[in-house]
């Protein structure tokens, strides 16, 4: 994964500048004597991004320039963030697929939203996909009532409603409204399609995306993870996650499971002319709370309970999760239960449950003699199932006129961002020095 071990690559943000006194704020201010980044200027992969390997198992040298140089700084008593995730998923990725586009779309308010709904879908999707499965083998023992249908009707519109939250962000972000202008296809100018510089950027979003989203749901499930984020995405046909592992997974799965999992806004167009389900999500034709299209970005007064819950997910700050009772992955929980990389530390077994295996003869005449059972304590869930509350009936009437006032914004952290900025500029300047040291040889 890295190239060179220099420690320029990890230089504080303070390095290789110099500092002036600013008239207008009245204060000092550093400039930076590294070349410029533009942000067209990124190399293309040498392999296909579907292929392009995490390092996983990084090394106790390289986590501690990690935590030196990169981590965010924690204390104590402070909780995984969504950019804690960001700043493992950026250091565990191949460089030659790291931009500066990169870097400053992942740190907007938008994507920001749209990483949150993506890991509330699927692990939700995840939970009901498993609960499925269960209440299929359940029916070879007990009878289907009308309430079972009600059941699953609901597991069915709330995946359809967490899917049109992912496609809000998503289609803001394709659309390249207010900060993410120059993320548009067609460029700042709107002139020409920029269709080479799209699709590798997005397609790299989309290969971070699936990355965050597994550590976040803590590193399980891993095919479920990408096969789902791709067909959402890119529909059944281009699932690429598909076409590499071959499981034929959806058309598997018995008709009833398919309609609760992938609900019923399908477009089966020929190749092309196929929507992806996140969009067939926004124009579907079923009743739904237009306020839900302007969830974290509208502000919206007089919300139902589900919408409340739904709106939390995508803009409350992660240190109020456990306030609010929110589960969205491991965000939220204790940073100190988990390691530099974001593994959880396992706790080691006591030395009551290893005496207990050696003295079970003592145990069993002891129960037969109180004639009283013990049960177990089980460990508690690193992540608890979601509870989404039941939906209600949008009021009519309910506003005189269209709510224009915005919701603040989730805000990325800019210190962050300049540290892997100026982490990709010293790992660029380190590789084009070798270079020009290789070539001076050849001459």
């Amino acid at each position: 994964m890295f190239e060179d071990e220099d420690e320029d690559a990890f230089e504080s943000l303070y390095e290789n500048g110099h500092w002036i006194w600013n008239e207008e704020v009245e204060k000092l201010q550093f400039i930076s004597d590294l070349p410029v980044m533009i942000e067209d200027d990124y190399e293309l992969p040498s392999t296909a991004l579907t292929n392009v390997e995490f390092k996983d198992d990084v090394d106790l040298l390289e986590q501690q320039r990690f935590r030196k140089y990169l981590q965010r700084k924690t204390d104590d008593d402070d909780v995984v963030t969504l950019q804690d995730l960001k700043d493992v998923v950026l250091f565990t990725a191949p460089t030659s697929i790291l931009s500066p586009a990169l870097i400053n779309l992942l740190h907007l308010s938008t994507t920001e939203r749209f990483l949150r709904a993506l890991i509330l879908y699927i692990q939700y999707f995840l939970q009901i996909s498993d609960e499925m499965s269960h209440r299929t083998l359940e029916l070879e023992t007990k009878i289907r009532t009308q309430n079972s249908d009600k059941i699953e009707l609901k597991y069915q519109e709330d995946l359809e409603d967490l899917r049109l939250l992912v496609a809000k962000e998503y289609c803001i972000i394709i659309l390249g409204k207010d900060a993410l202008a120059p993320y548009h296809h067609m460029g700042v100018d709107k002139r020409q399609s920029l269709s080479k510089k799209d699709s590798v950027l997005y397609e790299t979003l989309l290969r971070i995306s699936i990355q965050i989203v597994w550590i976040a749901l803590g590193r399980k499930c891993y095919n479920y993870i990408e096969l789902e984020i791709n067909r959402i995405l890119k529909t059944e046909i281009f699932n690429t996650a598909e076409h590499k592992l071959k499981t034929n997974y959806f058309n598997n799965i018995i008709p009833r499971e398919r309609r609760v999992l992938l609900g019923h806004c399908l477009n089966q167009g020929q190749k092309l002319n196929t929507t992806s389900p996140l969009i067939n999500e926004v124009f579907c034709n079923r009743q739904m709370d237009f306020r839900h299209l302007g969830l974290g970005v509208v502000k919206y007064s007089g919300l139902s309970q589900r919408l409340i819950i739904l709106e939390l997910f995508l803009c409350a700050p992660e240190t109020k999760f456990k306030k609010l009772d929110l589960s969205l992955g491991i965000l939220g929980i204790l940073r100190s239960r988990f390691d530099i990389m974001l593994h959880e530390i396992k706790a080691a077994p006591t030395n009551a449950s290893s005496s207990f295996s050696t003295s079970r003869s003592t145990a069993h005449r002891a129960s037969r003699s109180s004639r009283k059972s013990t049960v177990s304590a089980t460990p508690e869930k690193l992540i608890p199932d979601l509870y989404i509350p039941e939906k209600t009936e949008t009021p009519q009437n309910i506003y005189d006129s269209f709510p224009t006032q915005g919701k603040a914004q989730l805000v990325c952290s800019i210190k962050q961002r300049l540290k892997w900025l100026k982490y990709i500029a010293s790992r660029r300047k380190n590789k084009l020095a070798s270079k020009n040291i290789v070539q001076n040889k050849h001459k």
